[in-house]
């Protein structure tokens, strides 16, 4: 080996064993508090309620973050952020994780040096439009204005969508998603894209939502999930498996209101491993051994969360679709806890 290359590739190994002891828990623990990245405003998934509370199904991630670190869900400050900020406030150490309903790239995953720990949400980009103008389908919206946020892959995927349909659109472009729907509902465009998830929330906080319609084409794939840096592998276990005991819980059909019965008397093997009756699940992630328990007892389980924020008998109304358990009709599991 030359000298040159051995001095990169010692360099690079040297840069690369900094980078994995980086201690984020340990910087957690020390402040008393996660720093969590979540949207300026999205109804279901993250927004201040009329307490100046945060809540939805973004939010209920950073909390049971928190219960399975603190055993406190509310150790959690939130810093609002837009489609363009959220990577740089990531990258810059100003927040410790991102739950904001961000799409998993190839491009973000290794070009930005993130690490994706999951999805939370299966989603696709969609149109939304008003009724009165009288469209069914995506294929009549040739020659449409369309407003949409910048910073998104919502921006290439409608450019893709319009050209493969030898289609014309004039986009509108703005920074925040209220400035989308503003715009949308004062005629500056005549339509509507984002992820389809993102229609349904902006839909429920209109005046007249009856006057508006999701058309029913998905143009694209958007799998929606929490991201850290890259380097902490303790910090990214520790995220990806918080969303996935939340999901394994409901598969267990383990949730906040007989949690402590089933801690106390299952004698399956997978429950009483999860909620640290037996094994050592916590202590492998530097946490203590009720992590889960915690997370299901002061969080609830994946589809408590997903019912209170996003499920029908919510404002949003979404069905559970794709984002139903693996043997309920969806594609959502998680890797076994064992």
């Amino acid at each position: 080996m030359k000298k040159a290359s051995f001095i990169a590739v010692a360099t690079a190994a040297t840069f690369m064993a900094t980078a994995a002891t980086a201690a984020t828990l340990d910087d957690v623990k020390a402040k008393g508090f996660i720093q969590c990245g979540v949207t300026t405003g999205l109804a279901g998934f993250a927004a201040p309620n009329n307490d100046g509370q945060w809540e939805g199904f973004d939010v209920d991630f950073c909390r049971a973050m928190a219960a399975a670190i603190f055993a406190d869900p509310g150790k959690v400050k939130y810093t609002p952020t837009t489609a363009k900020e959220r990577f740089t406030a990531l990258q810059s150490g100003e927040i410790d994780v991102l739950a904001r309903n961000t799409t998993w790239t190839f491009s973000r995953d290794v070009n930005l040096g993130f690490e994706f720990v999951g999805v939370n949400y299966y989603d696709g980009q969609g149109f939304m439009v008003k009724k009165a103008l009288g469209v069914k389908s995506a294929l009549e919206l040739d020659g449409a204005r369309v407003c949409v946020q910048s910073g998104t892959t919502t921006e290439l995927n409608l450019a893709d969508y319009f050209t493969a349909n030898g289609m014309k659109y004039d986009s509108v472009v703005f920074d925040t998603a209220d400035e989308v729907r503003e715009a949308y509902l004062k005629d500056t465009c005549d339509v509507y894209t984002t992820d389809q998830s993102g229609l349904y929330a902006q839909r429920s906080v209109i005046a007249d939502p009856e006057a508006h319609i999701v058309l029913p084409e998905v143009i694209s794939k958007e799998p929606l999930g929490p991201l850290v840096r890259h380097g902490d592998n303790q910090w990214g276990d520790i995220a990806r498996w918080t969303l996935n005991a939340m999901i394994e819980g409901e598969e267990l059909n383990i949730s906040s209101a007989n949690v402590d019965d089933l801690k106390a008397n299952t004698k399956n093997p997978s429950i009483q491993r999860i909620l640290g009756v037996n094994g050592d699940l916590g202590q492998q992630l530097g946490l203590s051994n009720d992590w889960a328990y915690n997370i299901i007892k002061m969080v609830g389980n994946y589809g408590e969360s997903f019912a209170r924020n996003l499920g029908e008998g919510t404002a949003l109304n979404i069905a559970r679709g794709l984002n139903a358990q693996w043997n309920k009709g969806g594609i959502l599991y998680s890797p076994p806890l064992r």
